[in-house]
Formats: C-alpha cells, sequence, structure tokens
C-alpha cells in the first residue's frame, strides 16, 4: 500500500500575500496541483493532504479525485505535528508512506519513483531526497556516512561549521510507514522555534537512509516571490525548449511565455512579447506576435496576429488579425477573412473572406461570407438590459461609421450609406440610408 502526505498547512509568510503560499500559481497551475499531479503518477491508493491556514480555499484549489483526502492542522506546530495530526485521523499504517511539502512545483513523478526504488533496496525505515547545493542557505542540512544518516540539522538550529556542509534535506520522505507509527507520538519540540520537526524521527529509527540526486532544478522550494519566478522561469524554459524541438521559432524565447496545455503546430513562429495561455492550439504555418495575448483559442493553418488579444474564439486558415485588434470570447471567424486595427468582436460568427479593416465593434453578430465592414462601424447591440442580435447577409457593404441598432436583420447584398443610424431591417439587394439630407447655405457668413 502506498500513501502520500501533502504537507500544506502553513502560511507562507515571507510571499508577502493574503493568498496562503500553495495557492500562488506557476504557468496557470497552483504550487499544491503540481504537487498532487507529480504524486498522481505513483499511482498511490490515497493522497493526505494536511491543511491549516485558509484550509477552505485550499481544499476549494484542489481538483476532485475520490483517492484525495484532507486534514486540518490545527494548530500547526510544523511537520512532526502534522504527521501525528496524520497518522491520529488514520488507523491503519501499512505499506510506504511519501511526505512531502505543497510548495516543491518542480518535483517529478520519475523522482519520486526512483525514491520508492532505492528506499525499498535498502529495506529503510526511512529514505529521504537529499542534494548538494553551492547556496544551501534555508535548508536543513544532513550528516550521514555510507548513505546512513547520522543527524539532520535545521538551518535555524546550526552553528556556522554546520552550515558549511552543502549537503540538504530537501523534505521529501518515504517512510515504512508502520515503523514510524510507532515513534512518530513521542517526538517532542526541544529546539528554538517550538516546533515539532518530521527530522527527528531520523534519531528514533533505526535504518535512515540519504537519497542523494543532483541539483538539477527540481527539488526547489518556494518561501518568496524571487524562488516563485525562478520556478516560473525553469517551467517556461522547459516547456518553449520542447516546442522549439518540435518545430516552433521563438524570434525572442525570454519575452513570450506558453501554458503547459497549449499545443503549437510546426513552423509556426512566435514574435517578441507573446503569451499564449490555457487551451490553446495553434496549427502549422502561424505568425504570431509580436505583442499578443492568446488564450483558451484555437487557431488553423497559415493564420498571422500581430499586436493582438483573443480570447475562448476559433479562427480558420488564412485568417489575419491586427494590429490592435481585441476578440473577445465566443467568436469564429472563418477563412480568409480580416480583422483589423482597432477592432473589437464578441461573440460573433463571421464567415469566409469578411473583411472587418478598422475601428469598428462588432457584438452579438453573424455575418454572411464576402461582406465588408466600413470603418467606424457600430453594432448597438444593448438597450441597457440586455443584449440583441444582428445579423448581416452575404456579399454585404456596410458604410464607414455605420450605426446597426439590434435586434436587426440585414439581407444579402445589402448595401447601407455612411455615417447611417439603421433601426429597420433591410432585403436582399436594398440600399439602406438614414441620415439627415445636406443642406448648402450660399453666401454664408459668419457673424
Amino acid at each position: 500500500m502506498l500513501t502520500v502526505a501533502i504537507l500544506a498547512a502553513g502560511k507562507g509568510t515571507r510571499m508577502a500575500s493574503s493568498l496562503p503560499k500553495v495557492l500562488h500559481k506557476l504557468s496557470g497551475k497552483t504550487l499544491l496541483q503540481r504537487v498532487i499531479d507529480s504524486c498522481n503518477e505513483l499511482k498511490p491508493d490515497k493522497i493526505f493532504i494536511i491543511v491549516g491556514h485558509k484550509s477552505k480555499e485550499v481544499k476549494d484549489s484542489v481538483f476532485k479525485n475520490n483517492n484525495i483526502h484532507f486534514i486540518v492542522q490545527k494548530p500547526q506546530k510544523g511537520t512532526g505535528h502534522a504527521v501525528q495530526v496524520l497518522s491520529q485521523k488514520v488507523k491503519k499504517h501499512d505499506g510506504k508512506l511519501i511526505v512531502l511539502n505543497g510548495d516543491v512545483p518542480l518535483i517529478k513523478g520519475e523522482t519520486l519513483k526512483k525514491l520508492i526504488h532505492y528506499h525499498d533496496s535498502q529495506k529503510a525505515d526511512v529514505s529521504l531526497i537529499t542534494t548538494k547545493k553551492k547556496n544551501p542557505h534555508g535548508y536543513g542540512r544532513v550528516f550521514a556516512k555510507d548513505n546512513l544518516i547520522e543527524m539532520i540539522i535545521e538551518e535555524k538550529d546550526c552553528n556556522n561549521v554546520q552550515k558549511s556542509n552543502l549537503l540538504i534535506n530537501a523534505g521529501i520522505y518515504c517512510f515504512n510507514w508502520k515503523s514510524l507509527s510507532k515513534i512518530i507520538n513521542t517526538i517532542k519540540s526541544n529546539n528554538k522555534q517550538n516546533e515539532i520537526y518530521l527530522t527527528d524521527a531520523i534519531y528514533l529509527l533505526k535504518k535512515s537512509y540519504s537519497f542523494e540526486i543532483l541539483d538539477n532544478g527540481e527539488l526547489q522550494g518556494i518561501n518568496n516571490r524571487v524562488q516563485l519566478s525562478k520556478c516560473e522561469e525553469t517551467i517556461q524554459n522547459l516547456i518553449k525548449e520542447k516546442h522549439m524541438l518540435g518545430g516552433v521559432t521563438f524570434i525572442n524565447p525570454a519575452s513570450c511565455t506558453v501554458s503547459e496545455e497549449s499545443i503549437i503546430g510546426k513552423d509556426v513562429i512566435i514574435d517578441a512579447n507573446t503569451h499564449i495561455r490555457g487551451n490553446s492550439k495553434i496549427s502549422n504555418n502561424c505568425k504570431i506576435g509580436p505583442n499578443t495575448f492568446i488564450k483558451d483559442t484555437i487557431i488553423n493553418e497559415n493564420c498571422e496576429i500581430i499586436n493582438s488579444t483573443i480570447f475562448n474564439s476559433v479562427l480558420m486558415d488564412f485568417v489575419n488579425i491586427g494590429p490592435y485588434s481585441h476578440i473577445r470570447p465566443n467568436c469564429e471567424i472563418s477563412s480568409y477573412s480580416r480583422i483589423g486595427n482597432f477592432v473589437e468582436i464578441k461573440n460573433s460568427q463571421l464567415d469566409k473572406e469578411v473583411k472587418v479593416n478598422h475601428l469598428s465593434y462588432i457584438g452579438d453578430s453573424t455575418v454572411g461570407k464576402h461582406t465588408n465592414i466600413g470603418a467606424g462601424t457600430i453594432t448597438a447591440n444593448f438597450d441597457g438590459k440586455k443584449k440583441h442580435p444582428t445579423f448581416i447577409g452575404e456579399n454585404s457593404s456596410i458604410g464607414a461609421n455605420t450605426v446597426l441598432i439590434a435586434p436587426i436583420n440585414l439581407g444579402d447584398s445589402v448595401t447601407t450609406g455612411a455615417g447611417s443610424v439603421i433601426t429597420k431591417d433591410s432585403q436582399n439587394n436594398s440600399l439602406a440610408i438614414a441620415r439627415t439630407k445636406q443642406v448648402n447655405i450660399e453666401n454664408w457668413k459668419k457673424n
């Protein structure tokens, strides 16, 4: 039987935030969820999350799963106390218990599997991951001989000589749970911090082993925003490297971010300051950016997007967007259409070869193929209480500075006069003009 305990009860005061530390995000996922995802690769029988500070917020943040359970640690008196609370709540102490913190978001499931394999091979009571750090500030120091641990001293309790030891405790343990259950409740808070340390279990267990791995970044814990930023950079570098090896060009990778869920096809060029978030999919031969934000959007082949923002929409092949376009949620823009500068589109469907080249707002609208929307066109879709739809047929030409007062239906091959305010439906092949007649007064002279 394999049980996992994730310690997520602390406040994270050094984050200087009202948000619990484990709920800060890296590339769209909370620190805690990243640790859970790695632990799920072990296929554990149960995962216990030890919560405390703002426990409801922490619980609500977790993707629900039948093998995930929560235990409240109150008050929070250290890592050893957290496991004491766990042991009291859980009656059966069979098999192995993995214990780790909820703020090590880069830990890999493969590394945890290696820890378990090492633990089994040594028939250990406890095995813990260690590594040598050039700058071990903030970490407990491990003192071992032939991988048998003699003692672990938290940095707060180290003297200057002990602080010179570079072998650190990563805070990731594999216990024989039956052995641990016999001694866990005997641990006392005999330290400067008046906390119960889980590391004190090492002294009480006979076979305590150090499983040393190279410091490749995955053991980085997060205690402040600087460390959070470094972890974000690590994740982003891995994501972008994967895409570049798969055929994507980044003009300036350091200025771009890509979510792990996003899919990018071959021969896509991502220009500087471009951010691709959520479940976005970009197909082959697209040119994206610079200065572009895309979230939860499907972009088909041979599209070009420049200096624009797109949310939760679909672009078919050969669509051009920008510069300075804003495509809001629930838009579908069909092939060979063009959305130009300073255009906002929301909850609308545009058929093939539609042009909205400049300075327009299209909302809650359906636009037929081969239609041209003139500069300054506005679909006035809100009457002060509710939104109304606009329908524009195919092969139509909407004159510059036309206002279409929804609900309204314009047929196929309709033309509107520039500057018109259209309030009534227009039939196929009609010309709609709604503006005051121009009057020229000759020999007019100002007083």
